[in-house]
């Protein structure tokens, strides 16, 4: 049998700046990793296909989180769930949410790939997806939808690992995931010429290997879980699914909203024309730069918020909390200083066409107003998260993802007539909504309260 690695850590012991560093330079050096390969699909899609390949990659980019947030929105429950049992030590419970996981997001990703299917081309065609880009879109599109299985395992696996206080492992299997898929990016787009499909295709590939790999270590190390693997053992745990029901559907209801109404402002956006759709696109992976960091603090804060409530050490969370907005802090003003010098030094890494160039720059104030969201979102989202509020969550959800950002970009972009940069700064404006409410739920203390409270219907005393 092969060796076994330590993956369960305590998170709730030791300095609170070192312990969030700690576990989240692995999450920020996974989402990097993510950001690169992500991003080589555009460059060299736009490199040897042109402004039109990068557009069709830039809306089935966002088509594509249809198919995720449903992942994202249970994984990142089930990480906090694991995250709450390992806190108060109980392996067993960890077992046993570890099968309702697999179950529950496995389930679902065949049901949304059979559905995607049906209706992909309605959503490209709401979408307003330009007919000159509409068979490269499509390609891309189908393609990434039959490795969704592959794509929810992956996010399932480094979840149960990230509750469990283990960051490393999940940026190895990240880090194979893009080494396979830049190298078949340039292979596929390059010398072989299968344009946006060859792009596709090599980022389900390179997810599909990295689920297997990650298989095998929860495999190797199910006696730290109490989770073996037999088919018993993959079932819904009646106890285990109701609060990840309970924690997940607010989850993937904060995550559809925004997914939703992002593609909601972009229909606006992809009206008007294919260098619109192309600076668009390319903005919303330079603000993955920020994102990512954002993402790792959030992540990281909400796993050490759980383990320090489920541990009764609430004296930790307003350090995790202020400790995440400074850290995002300092990189966000990186971001922005070089975004503000340089902008078509970064657009022209995806694009040479001067058009797509000259409309870039208008963006600049923008991007500004994301990194500003972007800084002040993580730190408020670790509590919320943490704290496993799920009123509070689709709170967010929907004052977030729906009346504030479809709102605000209709206000700004067509009612003030402000056309496409309205419907940017909508967007970006909405990015700061998180805070208010965190802020807030933070300085009312009735995070710790709440907890207690959920704790105790567990049968453990408060």
């Amino acid at each position: 049998m092969a060796k076994e690695e330590k993956i369960i850590r305590d998170l709730t012991v030791g300095s609170v700046p070192k312990t969030l560093l700690r576990f989240a330079t692995p999450l920020f050096l996974s989402g990097l990793l993510q950001m690169v390969y992500n991003m080589v699909d555009m460059i060299v899609v736009g490199r040897f296909v042109g402004t039109q390949g990068l557009s069709a990659v830039a809306i089935g980019g966002e088509v594509l989180m249809l198919l995720t947030f449903v992942a994202m929105g249970f994984s990142n429950a089930g990480q906090i769930l694991i995250s709450r049992h390992v806190g108060e030590d109980d392996r067993e419970a960890v077992g046993r949410m570890v099968g309702t996981l697999f179950t529950l997001l496995l389930s679902l990703a065949v049901i949304v790939t059979i559905i995607f299917l049906f209706a992909y081309q309605g959503i490209l065609r709401w979408l307003n997806t330009p007919e000159d880009i509409w068979e490269y879109t499509c390609q891309y599109c189908v393609t990434c939808v039959y490795g969704a299985v592959f794509i929810y395992g992956y996010n399932l696996v480094s979840a149960i690992l990230r509750g469990m206080g283990d960051s490393k492992h999940p940026f190895i299997f990240i880090g194979l995931a893009s080494v396979i898929n830049i190298i078949l990016d340039i292979l596929f787009v390059g010398p072989f010429g299968m344009g946006p499909f060859g792009a596709a295709l090599a980022t389900v590939i390179g997810q599909s290997v990295s689920f297997l790999f990650a298989i095998n270590l929860l495999y190797r190390n199910r006696a730290q879980i109490h989770f073996d693997f037999k088919p018993a053992h993959f079932r819904l745990d009646p106890q285990e699914i109701r609060k990840l029901i309970s924690l997940g559907i607010p989850m993937v209801i904060q995550s559809a909203a925004v997914t939703f109404s992002m593609l909601f402002v972009n229909s606006y956006v992809n009206a008007y024309g294919t260098v619109a759709v192309a600076v668009t696109g390319v903005a919303r992976k330079l603000e993955t730069m920020i994102g990512v960091v954002s993402q790792a603090i959030s992540a990281a804060g909400g796993a050490m918020v759980s383990q320090a409530l489920g541990a009764r050490k609430t004296e930790r969370v307003p350090k995790i909390v202020y400790t995440a907005l400074w850290v995002v802090a300092i990189p966000a003003s990186v971001f922005a200083l070089v975004t503000a010098l340089h902008p078509e030094w970064l657009f022209g890494l995806f694009s040479d066409d001067p058009a797509v160039l000259a409309l870039a720059v208008t963006y600049v104030p923008v991007a500004m107003v994301q990194y500003l969201g972007a800084t002040l979102r993580p730190a408020n989202f670790a509590l919320i998260n943490g704290s496993g509020n799920s009123k509070l969550n689709l709170a967010v959800a929907l004052l977030d993802g729906i009346a504030a950002r479809i709102g605000l970009a209709l206000l700004l972009g067509v009612t003030l007539d402000m056309g496409i940069r309205g419907c940017w700064y909508g967007n970006a404006l909405a990015g700061c909504v998180p805070f208010l409410i965190g802020g807030v739920y933070l300085i009312s203390g009735k995070w710790k309260t709440f907890k207690r409270s959920e704790t105790a219907i567990d049968g453990r005393p408060a």
